[in-house]
């Protein structure tokens, strides 16, 4: 699999479970997406340290890490070999949970089919271990709301952001284009998974809610991520605006 199949799968597993981002239309549908974060936990073989070869297979390096103990994660910034989409991997560091959801995130993991944690497969294939039942689901939410979303979802893309420079348009403009699309931005500016820099304009916008079967066979309506837009703040600055995405101090060195 090369890079470019790569993202595309990765793309059409992510508006699967996003059909409203799918549908829209205020941009050209080969529009350059910024960044995907990919939210994944830190045991084996799903951890960033067992994925960091295979994605580096595929031309991506990791060029900053970022720690956010308030949050229970870490973050690695990726990038492309070229003016490509990089990616942000976030990974839930299990340690960071009480004793009973760490344990049924952990037996729901080890339940996961060999052929499911090789290679690309471990991001391109959708939940590799069973459907948790709704209780369980709740049980995680309430200690930890991303560990719940990896339950149901597996490791895979959050939400994509779009840089409003790169699609040719301002930061209003689309912001407004989005409201009248019918997804709401959030004021808040940690809703999209980490805090993010004060060097950006930026806002996330939960997708509507998915109905998904859990395992014993009821039916729930979840939010399953979103879509961020950005815009940096000083036109000037070289850098591509997934690069200030971050706040400066969380960012720890790479070793």
């Amino acid at each position: 699999m090369q890079r470019e199949e790569f993202l595309q799968q990765l793309w059409l597993d992510y508006i699967h479970h996003h059909p409203d981002v799918g549908m829209l239309r205020l941009w050209p549908t080969d529009a350059p997406v910024e960044y995907l974060t990919l939210l994944t936990l830190s045991q084996p073989p799903f951890s960033t340290q067992d994925m960091l070869p295979t994605l580096g297979h595929l031309g991506y390096r990791p060029v900053h890490r970022y720690a956010m103990a308030d949050r229970g994660l870490l973050v690695c910034l990726l990038a492309p070999p070229e003016d490509g989409t990089w990616l942000v991997l976030a990974e839930l560091q299990l340690g960071t949970l009480s004793r009973e959801p760490r344990e049924k995130l952990t037996e729901l993991v080890s339940r996961t089919h060999p052929q499911d944690t090789r290679g690309k497969n471990l991001l391109c294939r959708g939940r590799p271990w069973a459907m948790p039942s709704w209780s369980d689901y709740l049980t995680l939410h309430d200690a930890h709301p991303l560990a719940a979303w990896i339950a149901v979802m597996g490791p895979s893309v959050h939400h994509a952001g779009f840089d409003c420079e790169r699609l040719g348009n301002r930061f209003e403009l689309l912001d407004d284009a989005l409201a009248a699309a019918g997804l709401e931005g959030s004021e808040e500016r940690q809703h999209g998974i980490f805090p993010v820099s004060p060097l950006l304009e930026y806002r996330f916008y939960p997708t509507c809610s998915q109905r998904l079967a859990f395992a014993e066979g009821d039916e729930h309506r979840i939010c399953l991520g979103g879509l961020a837009l950005m815009q940096k703040r000083l036109s000037s600055d070289h850098e591509r605006a997934v690069e200030l995405l971050l706040p400066h101090h969380t960012r720890c060195e790479i070793t």
